[in-house]
């Protein structure tokens, strides 16, 4: 009997799943995707298409259970993770305890879970009213941060430093709120830059680890969005191996099984560790093609396997091969994109891919957030010094034209 081709579900169609696409055309599976979107960009490259919204489970679980799946995934797409853990859960198929799934892609629930074991934890509480939240100010720690349980992507965030600004902020985060809740938490000064990178697990036991530095552009019109992330981080070997047990003893306490993970960390000016979220789904940015440039270790096709059941190989930790770093492009201005120009010195030391998402002429928009983005360029350099100068310095080597 001839083997049967597996196939895989993918939840969503935004761009950051073609490599998984290809990843898992490489290996030889069928690759269906799903959202209610037909035009997004995965689909045109996917082997069948199905027009279901992602956050509704049941019907989901039904189109899982009618085209018979192997596996099922949320590659970089949030609002999917819950629902591909549900059908996972549903079907018997390989993944993560749906109640852990749930605990971790909930702010409230997963801060309230960090403090009941113990985790270093900002001082939070959810809300689910304005009134609600102005009642209790008194007790907030300014500054602080209001933003919505559920909303990816720095939707919906903002910084307050006063009183008066605060029910604007909230009314602002329940906007965004698909559930209609928001969290109200102290605001972390941070040493250095915070980390946002992927890991993976197998069986449970964290294989692979990696920290990187998230770099924000402080004149972008939302300087929240990081503009670039670097590898290795900012963290000291005792920090990385502190952030390192306190993730595996989450794990643990989770039940996680073999799992990519999409991870942000970082270091307060009191010196602590803070974990700020573990989502069970690779990062968004392209954060594992970084990987698999900077060491090697091919985090997208092992979680595309692990998804059908197929065993996973060589997630072991490895060092960094040079200093890497991924800026994310943007335009400064509304307008029509009218080109990239890179100094041709410093993009035969430096420059090892460039993804331009635009064409001349289509419309671009000042960084107000992630999906303003219009690509993205892999860079390598000898030191941290050099990359902190390029990133700090982009406007010498580097213009978007905007007209």
């Amino acid at each position: 009997m001839e083997h049967m081709q597996k196939k895989l579900l993918l939840l969503g169609g935004l761009r950051y799943l073609l490599p998984v696409i290809e990843a898992a055309h490489k290996l030889g599976y069928y690759v269906i995707t799903c959202d209610y979107l037909p035009d997004n960009i995965a689909h045109k490259y996917s082997d069948e298409y199905h027009n279901v919204n992602i956050v509704d489970k049941e019907a989901v679980l039904a189109l899982a259970f009618e085209l018979q799946i192997d596996g099922i995934m949320s590659f970089a797409v949030d609002p999917g993770v819950v629902t591909a853990a549900y059908v996972q859960e549903k079907m018997g198929l390989p993944g993560n305890p749906y109640e852990s799934v749930c605990i971790l892609q909930n702010k409230d629930r997963f801060r309230n879970f960090l403090s009941q074991h113990g985790f270093v934890v900002p001082k939070a509480k959810g809300f689910s009213s304005v009134a609600e939240a102005l009642a209790e100010a008194y007790w907030f720690p300014w500054p602080v941060i209001v933003k919505p349980t559920d909303a990816a992507g720095s939707k919906g965030v903002t910084r307050v430093n006063k009183i008066e600004d605060l029910k604007l902020a909230l009314e602002f985060a329940f906007e965004h709120s698909i559930s209609k809740r928001v969290i109200v938490e102290e605001f972390i000064e941070k040493q250095k830059c915070s980390s946002d990178s992927d890991c993976f697990s197998v069986n449970g036991k964290l294989n692979f680890v990696s920290f990187s530095a998230q770099r924000f552009d402080v004149t972008a019109t939302n300087p929240y969005t990081p503009s670039a992330y670097s590898w290795p981080s900012t963290f000291t070997v005792e920090q990385e191996n502190e952030l390192c047990s306190e993730i595996q003893r989450l794990l643990n306490l989770l039940k996680m099984r073999t799992s990519i993970y999409n991870i942000e960390t970082c270091i307060g000016k009191d010196g602590r560790a803070y974990i700020m979220e573990v989502s069970p789904r690779g990062g968004g940015n392209r954060l594992s093609e970084m990987l698999r440039y900077a060491t090697g270790v091919d985090l997208i096709t092992n979680a595309v396997r692990a998804a059908v059941g197929d065993e996973i190989i060589d997630i072991e930790q490895r060092t960094y091969e040079g200093h890497w770093a991924e800026v994310i492009l943007h335009a400064d201005s509304d307008g029509k994109f009218a080109g990239l120009i890179i100094n041709d010195e410093f993009q035969k030391n430096h420059v090892i891919e460039i993804n331009l998402w635009v064409t001349e002429g289509d419309f671009v928009s000042s960084f107000r957030g992630a999906n303003d983005a219009i690509g993205t360029l892999v860079l390598k350099f000898d030191s941290e010094s050099d990359l902190v100068y390029a990133l700090n310095h982009q406007k010498e080597w580097m213009t978007v034209l905007v007209q």
